[in-house]
């Protein structure tokens, strides 16, 4: 009996460290070097990897800052609406079904947020 192959998930921090081990060089007295623009290509890199694999239907985890999700949105039949503000009917244009990108908070963050102190 074969087994399925699992599906690696992806890890922004395993993306991040990985690109760091390669682009670091050790000078001979063992202070390590890292170019600013390699360091900001990698980041790039990584952040577009993750945002490729959401698009996917993958949820990719960013730490402190939060995870992306797609999102599907359903379609939407046209119709009749009341402008709330003069009362007058408007048309409603119909919406084909469509997946959008999703991007959710850690609890932590918005707490951090809605504590007055750091206003």
């Amino acid at each position: 009996m074969a087994k399925k192959a699992s599906k690696k998930k992806y890890s922004f921090i395993n993306e991040v460290y990985e690109g760091v081990l390669n682009l670091a060089e050790v000078s001979k007295n063992g202070t390590v070097k890292l170019k600013r623009t390699e360091l900001k290509d990698l980041l790039e890199t990584a952040f577009t990897k993750g945002a490729k694999l959401a698009a996917g239907g993958e949820r990719v985890r960013f730490p402190v800052i939060g995870a992306l999700v797609r999102r599907e949105v359903k379609a939407r039949k046209a119709g009749k609406g009341t402008n709330p503000f003069t009362g007058e009917t408007v048309d409603v244009k119909a919406r084909p079904a469509s997946k959008k990108p999703r991007w959710s908070f850690p609890k932590s963050l918005k707490d951090t947020f809605a504590d007055k102190k750091n206003w």
